[in-house]
């Protein structure tokens, strides 16, 4: 019979998350390839198809979701060490941005990113939420397995560009998902092509259509191409995503169609696997 604290031996989890129906991560397996971008832009997409959305910034190296969503203060602390997340755009925002403010690096080890991650997901008043989108850092490293550890994922989404580099990377996330017992919900092929502003002809910059035959290849679902516009760059500096411009901006068209391509498959998934949801009291 084993002697000590009942759960000494491993960490208890993962565990739903009370009132949130739908966990999405985006990730990818290596950085500049505008993963924030498309998870600020799909969290806020879903908020303007009429869900309730929560952005969780787990990217602890490089935390871009701040400036994304135009928030600097530090979240106000409740009662019984409990965090309200802030707010903009009609979603709820938490970022390890907000506790380091400024440019200075973190290092964290292992167990550190494991304790912020779980904190951020559960000690963090989320309320009833239709989606919390997870923005991962970059790799397969401590925290995306912490995140695992502690929530039942919906699924996770895949962001590459069209780069043999950056797909050779994206097919190790793929894998990691897969290992993890994570649904993939899909590929989406990120700087896809530039529209000349002079000519309107298509410029494959990265060369094109690469993450489609890979989604074909692993058996997933290819969630649509946002190319490679000044606009969608512009809204992220400004702190002014491309989507709030509404689904008639042309710059906006692509985000919202892959936003709708998530909404499919996160159905689909779930209804393959149902998912108990626990009420908020």
């Amino acid at each position: 019979m084993a002697h000590g604290h009942p759960h000494a031996a491993s960490p208890p989890g993962p565990f739903p998350l009370p009132g949130v129906k739908n966990i999405v991560a985006v990730g990818s397996g290596k950085g500049g390839v505008g993963k924030t971008t498309i998870a600020v832009n799909l969290a806020l997409a879903l908020s303007k198809m009429g869900n309730r959305v929560g952005l969780l910034d787990a990217d602890i190296y490089g935390p871009n979701v701040p400036l994304m969503t135009n928030l600097n203060q530090q979240p106000r602390v409740l009662g019984e060490n409990r965090i309200e997340p802030l707010q903009n755009y009609g979603i709820k925002i938490i970022s390890v941005g907000f506790l380091n403010p400024g440019d200075k690096p973190l290092v964290w080890r292992g167990p550190m990113l494991h304790n912020i991650i779980r904190q951020f997901l559960q000690q963090v008043e989320w309320g009833e939420l239709d989606y919390l989108v997870v923005d991962l850092p970059p790799g397969t490293g401590d925290v995306v397995i912490s995140l695992f550890q502690t929530v039942p994922l919906t699924g996770a989404v895949v962001v590459s560009t069209p780069s043999d580099v950056s797909l050779q990377d994206g097919r190790k996330a793929i894998e990691m998902f897969r290992t993890a017992r994570v649904d993939v919900l899909g590929l989406v092929e990120n700087m896809s092509h530039l529209v000349c502003p002079h000519c309107h002809q298509e410029i494959d910059v990265f060369s094109k259509g690469g993450v489609a035959r890979t989604a074909q290849q692993f058996g997933v679902s290819f969630l649509g191409s946002i190319e490679l516009d000044p606009d969608i760059r512009k809204g992220g500096d400004t702190g002014k995503p491309t989507v709030l411009e509404g689904e008639a901006s042309p710059h906006a068209k692509s985000l919202f169609e892959f936003a709708r391509a998530v909404v499919t498959r996160v159905e689909e998934v779930s209804r393959t696997a149902p998912r108990n949801v626990i009420q908020v009291q």
